[in-house]
Protein backbone atom coordinates (compact mmCIF):
# COMPACT_ATOMS: atom_id res chain seq x y z
CA UNK A 1 0.00 0.00 0.00
CA UNK A 2 2.73 2.34 1.05
CA UNK A 3 4.57 1.88 -2.09
CA UNK A 4 1.51 2.67 -4.66
CA UNK A 5 0.99 5.79 -2.58
CA UNK A 6 4.19 7.50 -2.91
CA UNK A 7 3.27 8.09 -6.75
CA UNK A 8 2.55 11.04 -7.28
CA UNK A 9 0.30 12.12 -10.75
CA UNK A 10 2.05 14.80 -12.29
CA UNK A 11 0.56 18.26 -12.78
CA UNK A 12 -2.01 17.29 -10.51
CA UNK A 13 -3.18 21.09 -9.58
CA UNK A 14 -3.37 22.29 -13.30
CA UNK A 15 -5.42 19.10 -14.59
CA UNK A 16 -7.79 19.91 -11.96
CA UNK A 17 -7.73 23.45 -13.26
CA UNK A 18 -8.26 22.71 -16.74
CA UNK A 19 -10.52 19.82 -16.17
CA UNK A 20 -12.29 21.99 -13.87
CA UNK A 21 -14.92 18.97 -12.17
CA UNK A 22 -18.30 19.93 -11.47
CA UNK A 23 -21.10 17.77 -9.53
CA UNK A 24 -23.33 15.34 -11.28
CA UNK A 25 -21.00 15.28 -14.56
CA UNK A 26 -19.23 12.05 -15.85
CA UNK A 27 -15.36 11.97 -16.16
CA UNK A 28 -13.01 9.69 -17.75
CA UNK A 29 -9.41 8.78 -16.46
CA UNK A 30 -7.75 7.55 -19.97
CA UNK A 31 -4.39 6.48 -18.10
CA UNK A 32 -5.60 5.48 -14.54
CA UNK A 33 -2.62 3.75 -13.59
CA UNK A 34 -2.36 4.34 -9.76
CA UNK A 35 -5.77 6.10 -9.88
CA UNK A 36 -4.28 9.67 -8.66
CA UNK A 37 -6.08 11.48 -11.00
CA UNK A 38 -8.82 9.72 -11.05
CA UNK A 39 -9.27 10.06 -6.49
CA UNK A 40 -8.66 14.00 -6.82
CA UNK A 41 -10.98 14.12 -9.65
CA UNK A 42 -13.75 12.49 -7.24
CA UNK A 43 -12.54 14.03 -4.10
CA UNK A 44 -13.39 17.41 -5.71
CA UNK A 45 -16.82 17.07 -7.19
CA UNK A 46 -19.65 14.60 -6.62
CA UNK A 47 -19.34 13.01 -9.90
CA UNK A 48 -18.19 10.09 -11.81
CA UNK A 49 -15.24 8.71 -13.36
CA UNK A 50 -14.56 6.11 -15.82
CA UNK A 51 -10.94 4.83 -15.50
CA UNK A 52 -9.35 2.60 -18.77
CA UNK A 53 -6.44 0.89 -18.62
CA UNK A 54 -4.37 -1.56 -20.47
CA UNK A 55 -2.31 -2.91 -17.41
CA UNK A 56 -3.10 -5.70 -14.78
CA UNK A 57 -1.12 -5.09 -12.13
CA UNK A 58 -3.30 -1.64 -11.60
CA UNK A 59 -6.27 -4.18 -10.32
CA UNK A 60 -5.77 -4.02 -6.59
CA UNK A 61 -5.95 -0.45 -6.86
CA UNK A 62 -8.98 -0.61 -8.51
CA UNK A 63 -10.33 -2.24 -5.76
CA UNK A 64 -9.83 -0.01 -3.18
CA UNK A 65 -11.29 3.06 -5.12
CA UNK A 66 -14.32 0.98 -5.88
CA UNK A 67 -14.62 -0.11 -2.02
CA UNK A 68 -14.39 3.49 -1.62
CA UNK A 69 -16.36 5.53 -3.79
CA UNK A 70 -18.98 2.45 -5.22
CA UNK A 71 -21.10 3.21 -8.23
CA UNK A 72 -19.39 6.56 -8.64
CA UNK A 73 -16.31 5.12 -10.11
CA UNK A 74 -16.26 2.36 -13.32
CA UNK A 75 -12.99 0.72 -14.26
CA UNK A 76 -12.89 -0.57 -17.84
CA UNK A 77 -9.54 -2.46 -18.94
CA UNK A 78 -8.33 -1.83 -22.45
CA UNK A 79 -6.19 0.51 -24.26
CA UNK A 80 -7.17 4.31 -24.52
CA UNK A 81 -6.81 4.13 -28.19
CA UNK A 82 -10.18 1.99 -28.10
CA UNK A 83 -11.75 5.20 -26.11
CA UNK A 84 -14.91 5.23 -27.86
CA UNK A 85 -15.28 2.04 -27.58
CA UNK A 86 -14.95 1.46 -24.20
CA UNK A 87 -16.74 4.40 -22.67
CA UNK A 88 -19.74 4.17 -25.17
CA UNK A 89 -21.10 7.57 -24.05
CA UNK A 90 -21.35 10.87 -23.72
CA UNK A 91 -18.98 12.87 -21.03
CA UNK A 92 -17.83 16.03 -19.60
CA UNK A 93 -14.34 15.58 -19.64
CA UNK A 94 -11.65 13.38 -20.17
CA UNK A 95 -7.95 13.20 -19.06
CA UNK A 96 -4.58 11.61 -20.56
CA UNK A 97 -1.54 11.12 -18.58
CA UNK A 98 0.46 9.76 -21.89
CA UNK A 99 3.84 7.47 -21.33
CA UNK A 100 5.33 4.91 -18.91
CA UNK A 101 3.78 5.58 -15.42
CA UNK A 102 5.95 5.91 -12.44
CA UNK A 103 4.93 2.65 -11.19
CA UNK A 104 5.87 0.76 -14.10
CA UNK A 105 9.23 2.43 -14.08
CA UNK A 106 9.43 1.28 -10.59
CA UNK A 107 9.22 -2.56 -10.97
CA UNK A 108 12.13 -4.05 -12.48
CA UNK A 109 10.73 -7.12 -13.97
CA UNK A 110 8.71 -5.37 -16.56
CA UNK A 111 12.13 -4.19 -18.09
CA UNK A 112 11.37 -0.40 -18.21
CA UNK A 113 13.88 1.05 -16.87
CA UNK A 114 17.40 0.69 -18.10
CA UNK A 115 18.63 1.60 -14.56
CA UNK A 116 17.55 -1.99 -13.30
CA UNK A 117 18.68 -5.05 -14.44
CA UNK A 118 15.69 -7.03 -15.95
CA UNK A 119 13.99 -8.92 -18.37
CA UNK A 120 14.01 -6.85 -21.61
CA UNK A 121 10.25 -6.45 -21.52
CA UNK A 122 8.36 -3.14 -21.96
CA UNK A 123 4.92 -4.30 -22.37
CA UNK A 124 2.23 -2.32 -20.65
CA UNK A 125 -0.11 -4.95 -20.96
CA UNK A 126 1.55 -7.68 -19.69
CA UNK A 127 1.01 -9.38 -23.60
CA UNK A 128 2.24 -9.62 -26.93
CA UNK A 129 5.00 -8.25 -28.43
CA UNK A 130 8.34 -7.48 -26.34
CA UNK A 131 11.11 -5.32 -26.47
CA UNK A 132 13.50 -8.61 -26.61
CA UNK A 133 11.52 -9.58 -29.66
CA UNK A 134 12.01 -6.41 -31.30
CA UNK A 135 15.49 -6.05 -30.76
CA UNK A 136 16.67 -10.19 -31.71
CA UNK A 137 14.36 -10.27 -34.93
CA UNK A 138 13.92 -7.21 -36.55
CA UNK A 139 16.00 -6.65 -39.63
CA UNK A 140 18.80 -4.31 -39.15
CA UNK A 141 17.48 -1.60 -41.68
CA UNK A 142 14.05 -1.70 -39.77
CA UNK A 143 15.20 -1.10 -36.45
CA UNK A 144 17.64 1.74 -37.02
CA UNK A 145 14.88 3.54 -38.95
CA UNK A 146 12.43 2.59 -35.90
CA UNK A 147 15.21 4.18 -32.99
CA UNK A 148 15.55 7.40 -35.47
CA UNK A 149 11.67 7.96 -36.15
CA UNK A 150 10.19 7.02 -31.99
CA UNK A 151 13.72 7.93 -30.17
CA UNK A 152 15.06 10.67 -32.33
CA UNK A 153 18.02 9.38 -31.89
CA UNK A 154 20.93 10.44 -34.39
CA UNK A 155 23.32 7.59 -33.87
CA UNK A 156 20.35 4.67 -34.47
CA UNK A 157 22.31 3.20 -37.28
CA UNK A 158 25.45 2.53 -35.64
CA UNK A 159 23.50 1.47 -32.36
CA UNK A 160 21.54 -0.94 -34.45
CA UNK A 161 24.18 -2.38 -35.89
CA UNK A 162 25.83 -3.16 -32.68
CA UNK A 163 22.52 -4.62 -31.79
CA UNK A 164 22.60 -7.15 -34.84
CA UNK A 165 26.38 -8.13 -34.26
CA UNK A 166 25.69 -8.84 -30.53
CA UNK A 167 22.81 -10.98 -31.22
CA UNK A 168 24.71 -13.46 -33.56
CA UNK A 169 26.36 -14.55 -30.65
CA UNK A 170 23.04 -14.08 -28.25
CA UNK A 171 19.83 -12.99 -27.35
CA UNK A 172 19.65 -10.17 -26.34
CA UNK A 173 17.72 -10.77 -22.91
CA UNK A 174 18.06 -8.09 -20.30
CA UNK A 175 18.03 -4.09 -20.24
CA UNK A 176 21.45 -4.14 -18.72
CA UNK A 177 22.53 -6.18 -21.97
CA UNK A 178 21.19 -3.63 -24.31
CA UNK A 179 21.87 -0.73 -21.89
CA UNK A 180 26.10 -1.16 -22.43
CA UNK A 181 25.59 -2.49 -26.53
CA UNK A 182 24.63 1.16 -26.86
CA UNK A 183 27.30 2.47 -24.01
CA UNK A 184 29.83 1.10 -26.65
CA UNK A 185 28.46 3.47 -29.39
CA UNK A 186 27.88 6.19 -26.94
CA UNK A 187 29.38 7.15 -23.76
CA UNK A 188 28.10 8.16 -20.60
CA UNK A 189 29.16 11.49 -19.42
CA UNK A 190 28.76 12.89 -16.27
CA UNK A 191 25.39 15.61 -16.07
CA UNK A 192 23.68 14.45 -19.10
CA UNK A 193 20.89 12.49 -20.75
CA UNK A 194 21.85 8.50 -20.13
CA UNK A 195 22.86 7.55 -23.91
CA UNK A 196 20.52 4.53 -23.30
CA UNK A 197 17.06 6.97 -22.86
CA UNK A 198 16.14 7.60 -26.59
CA UNK A 199 16.70 3.93 -27.98
CA UNK A 200 14.62 2.62 -24.81
CA UNK A 201 12.29 5.28 -25.46
CA UNK A 202 11.84 4.13 -29.13
CA UNK A 203 10.90 0.25 -28.20
CA UNK A 204 8.52 0.97 -25.39
CA UNK A 205 6.46 3.03 -27.85
CA UNK A 206 6.87 0.38 -30.43
CA UNK A 207 6.38 -2.53 -28.18
CA UNK A 208 2.83 -0.67 -26.77
CA UNK A 209 2.27 1.37 -30.30
CA UNK A 210 1.90 4.11 -28.26
CA UNK A 211 1.33 6.53 -30.96
CA UNK A 212 -1.34 5.77 -33.06
CA UNK A 213 -3.41 4.26 -29.49
CA UNK A 214 -2.72 8.24 -28.81
CA UNK A 215 -4.11 9.59 -32.31
CA UNK A 216 -7.20 7.06 -32.00
CA UNK A 217 -7.66 8.24 -28.34
CA UNK A 218 -7.93 11.55 -28.77
CA UNK A 219 -10.36 11.29 -32.03
CA UNK A 220 -12.55 8.89 -29.45
CA UNK A 221 -12.33 10.74 -26.41
CA UNK A 222 -13.22 14.22 -28.50
CA UNK A 223 -16.27 12.11 -30.36
CA UNK A 224 -17.37 11.17 -26.79
CA UNK A 225 -17.30 14.77 -25.43
CA UNK A 226 -20.78 16.48 -25.22
CA UNK A 227 -20.95 20.39 -25.68
CA UNK A 228 -18.35 22.41 -23.42
CA UNK A 229 -17.03 19.36 -22.70
CA UNK A 230 -12.66 19.43 -21.83
CA UNK A 231 -10.16 17.81 -23.11
CA UNK A 232 -7.02 17.44 -20.74
CA UNK A 233 -3.58 15.86 -21.94
CA UNK A 234 -0.57 15.43 -20.41
CA UNK A 235 2.84 14.89 -22.41
CA UNK A 236 6.25 13.82 -21.80
CA UNK A 237 8.11 14.17 -24.90
CA UNK A 238 8.06 16.03 -28.37
CA UNK A 239 6.27 12.73 -30.38
CA UNK A 240 3.66 12.88 -28.42
CA UNK A 241 3.16 16.62 -27.81
CA UNK A 242 3.30 16.99 -31.55
CA UNK A 243 0.54 14.58 -32.43
CA UNK A 244 -1.44 16.45 -29.06
CA UNK A 245 -0.91 20.11 -31.14
CA UNK A 246 -1.51 19.11 -34.20
CA UNK A 247 -4.72 17.59 -33.90
CA UNK A 248 -5.77 19.99 -31.62
CA UNK A 249 -5.06 23.27 -33.86
CA UNK A 250 -7.10 20.61 -36.45
CA UNK A 251 -10.24 19.52 -34.42
CA UNK A 252 -9.94 24.27 -33.94
CA UNK A 253 -9.53 25.16 -37.63
CA UNK A 254 -6.01 26.36 -37.13
CA UNK A 255 -4.52 25.51 -40.18
CA UNK A 256 -0.79 25.54 -40.26
CA UNK A 257 1.12 28.16 -42.54
CA UNK A 258 2.99 26.45 -45.24
CA UNK A 259 5.42 29.71 -45.14
CA UNK A 260 5.63 32.50 -42.91
CA UNK A 261 5.54 34.71 -46.00
CA UNK A 262 2.60 32.90 -47.30
CA UNK A 263 -0.78 34.42 -46.24
CA UNK A 264 -2.72 32.64 -43.36
CA UNK A 265 -5.57 30.24 -44.90
CA UNK A 266 -9.55 30.61 -43.69
CA UNK A 267 -10.19 28.65 -40.93
CA UNK A 268 -12.86 25.92 -42.21
CA UNK A 269 -16.07 25.28 -40.16
CA UNK A 270 -15.55 21.48 -40.44
CA UNK A 271 -14.07 21.38 -36.62
CA UNK A 272 -14.91 19.77 -33.74
CA UNK A 273 -13.11 22.09 -30.77
CA UNK A 274 -13.78 25.80 -30.36
CA UNK A 275 -10.69 26.29 -28.35
CA UNK A 276 -7.14 24.75 -27.81
CA UNK A 277 -4.34 25.90 -25.06
CA UNK A 278 -1.15 26.27 -25.33
CA UNK A 279 1.51 24.11 -23.88
CA UNK A 280 1.47 24.59 -20.16
CA UNK A 281 4.77 23.41 -18.09
CA UNK A 282 4.73 22.50 -14.91
CA UNK A 283 5.87 24.39 -11.60
CA UNK A 284 9.77 25.09 -10.49
CA UNK A 285 8.20 23.57 -7.43
CA UNK A 286 6.86 20.60 -9.04
CA UNK A 287 10.01 19.90 -10.86
CA UNK A 288 12.03 20.11 -7.75
CA UNK A 289 10.21 17.81 -6.17
CA UNK A 290 9.28 15.50 -9.16
CA UNK A 291 12.02 14.68 -11.69
CA UNK A 292 9.45 12.95 -14.11
CA UNK A 293 7.54 16.28 -14.57
CA UNK A 294 10.10 18.35 -16.30
CA UNK A 295 9.34 17.45 -19.24
CA UNK A 296 5.90 17.18 -18.62
CA UNK A 297 3.80 19.82 -21.19
CA UNK A 298 -0.32 19.79 -20.51
CA UNK A 299 -2.63 21.15 -23.54
CA UNK A 300 -6.32 21.60 -23.12
CA UNK A 301 -9.09 21.50 -25.74
CA UNK A 302 -12.65 23.00 -25.47
CA UNK A 303 -15.68 20.73 -27.24
CA UNK A 304 -17.36 22.79 -29.69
Amino acid sequence: METRQKHIPVMLKEVLENLAPQDGEVYVDATFGNGGYTEAILKIAACKVIALDRDPTVLPRVGELKAKYGDRFDFRAGCFGDFQTLVGQKINGAVFDIGVSSMQLDQAERGFSFSKDAPLDMRMSCAGRSAADIVNTMPEKELADLIYKYGEERKSRQIAAKIAEYRRTKPIETTKELAEIIYTVIHKTPNAIDPATRTFQALRIAVNNELEELENGLKGAVDCLAADGRLVVVTFHSLEDRIVKTYFKEQCGQTARASRYMPELPQTDDVSLKACSRAIAPSQEETEANPRARSAKLRLAVKK
